[in-house]
């Protein structure tokens, strides 16, 4: 009995030892859920909310901190390293697949808001924010375009290119003016009697018509790093510099040290990870409004999306994964749950992508060249949850004839789920391209050493 229980003792031990950063991140999510949903009753001012969410804010900012330098070097020493036609293979395949994953998230929002019909139950209202102009979709796929070439790369790392749309006011002609009279008409509109009866007061109106209102677009900014301006840059540097042999291998060796030590970075900061998400989400809960009226006006609109996220996210995403590979969904997305809780926390792809990286690398063991290439350029264009969510709102302020949703207070469940299904989404990318493209990659130590032979022999040349 005794040998039985200290053979369980020790594999606990040994789980909690493997596992223990992932076991105290569950805790901190769950403590930090309930933590914030006992301080609502407090009533705490909104003073007193910024000074309790710190700890939080720290935890973003150091993820922060860090996507920069790993986009860069991870993309830059990740595509030198490799030659132009398995770079050019591997980003043709990474790219149709994002593609393909976010038609099927659309395909799925499609279906299941017709199917819910959210729209049936839910309130309208008049808001003014229905009254406000909307950006053009011609203007987004532009702006899309643009950032994609950054005129300023400095600006680009803090801010994004983002057409802004200007009412302008162009005042009509008056009465007068069309007239051709040198004063505005004044038109008589009626009179009234005083008590006596026998003087008449009579009401007249100058007729100025109203100004018409013309949208312009203007060029703008948004504040937010511009991660795919970056991209581009940086895997066409890496390109480049892959092309170039020894003259190039100064800034590769460096790029490849940069990456190593941000990954030091990542294993040091991330013990502050349980401590940090218990303020970052109870903080989070206290900043939203009453759940219970937000639910009755758009309850079936979240059923809707987070049934969409669920099937896409749990079932067709593991699925894609298992007929292409063959393997085991379940193990690999056990090796990323540190990353998946760390987006449901922070609700940002590019913030959780440092722990993705490490995530794939160490428990998935990925091979380093394909995280650097996928994961980077998959934290910047696939968002199939956000494609998801996009498609069900549309048709839902369909349903409810122009009714608008006010994003600013809807800080749900539903957005965190939806950034998680673009984390999980990015790492399930990462380990399809691993194995379709296999057979193009060797064994990192021999990869190392044919570039070092490469540049060897260009030398002597």
């Amino acid at each position: 009995m005794a040998v039985a229980l200290d053979e369980v003792w020790g594999r606990v031990k040994n789980v909690c030892k493997q596992n223990g950063l992932l076991i105290l991140s569950v805790l901190a999510v769950v403590i930090g859920c309930l933590l914030g949903f006992f301080l609502r009753g407090k009533q705490l001012s909104e003073q007193e909310v910024k000074y309790f969410q710190f700890p939080g804010e720290l935890l973003m900012r150091m993820l922060k901190m860090l996507i920069l330098p790993l986009v860069v070097s991870s993309l830059m020493s990740g595509l030198a390293a490799l030659d132009a036609k398995c770079s050019s293979r591997l980003g043709i395949m990474t790219i149709s697949y994002y593609l393909w994953t976010t038609f099927v998230a659309v395909v799925v929002g499609i279906v299941m808001v017709y199917i819910i019909h959210p729209g049936g139950a839910a309130q309208k209202e008049d808001s003014e924010d229905s009254k406000k102009p909307m950006t053009s979709s011609a203007d987004a796929l532009l702006d899309l375009i643009r950032n994609m070439f950054p005129a300023n790369l400095v600006q680009a790392t803090f801010q994004q290119y983002r057409t802004q749309r200007v009412p302008e006011l162009i005042p009509k002609p008056t009465v007068a003016q069309l007239l051709d009279e040198t004063t505005t008409r004044r038109v008589y509109i009626y009179g009234i009697q005083d008590d006596n009866g026998s003087d008449v007061q009579n009401f007249s109106l100058d007729l100025t018509p109203p100004p018409d209102v013309i949208m312009k677009t203007s060029p703008g900014t948004s504040e937010g790093m511009n991660v795919l301006g970056i991209v581009i840059f940086s895997a066409t540097m890496g390109i480049m510099l892959g092309r170039m042999g020894p003259n190039g291998s100064a800034l590769v060796n460096f790029c490849q040290s940069l990456n190593e030590a941000v990954l030091k970075i990542v294993a040091i900061v991330i013990w502050y990870f349980p401590f940090g998400i218990v303020f970052l989400v109870a903080g989070k809960i206290l900043e939203m409004d009453d759940p219970s009226a937000m639910g009755k006006k758009l309850g079936f609109y979240a059923i809707t999306v987070v049934m969409g996220l669920v099937l896409h996210g749990l079932f067709i995403l593991p699925a894609m994964y298992f007929f292409i590979t063959k393997k085991s969904p379940i193990v690999y997305i056990r090796g990323i749950l540190q990353a998946l809780l760390i987006s449901l926390a922070t609700s940002s792809s590019s913030a959780t992508l440092p722990i993705t990286f490490k995530c794939l690398l160490e428990n998935n063991h990925i091979d380093r060249r394909i995280i650097r290439f996928v994961l980077p350029v998959g934290a910047t264009i696939n968002m199939d949850g956000t494609a998801l969510y996009e498609a069900v709102a549309a048709i839902f302020i369909a349903q409810v004839n122009n009714y608008e949703l006010d994003f600013g207070q809807i800080i749900t469940i539903r957005d965190r789920f939806r950034t998680m299904v673009n984390v999980m989404g990015d790492a399930l990318a990462t380990g399809i391209m691993a194995h379709i493209c296999r057979k193009d990659f060797v064994k990192e130590g021999e990869q190392v050493r044919a570039f070092k032979a490469k540049l060897m022999l260009s030398d002597g040349a």
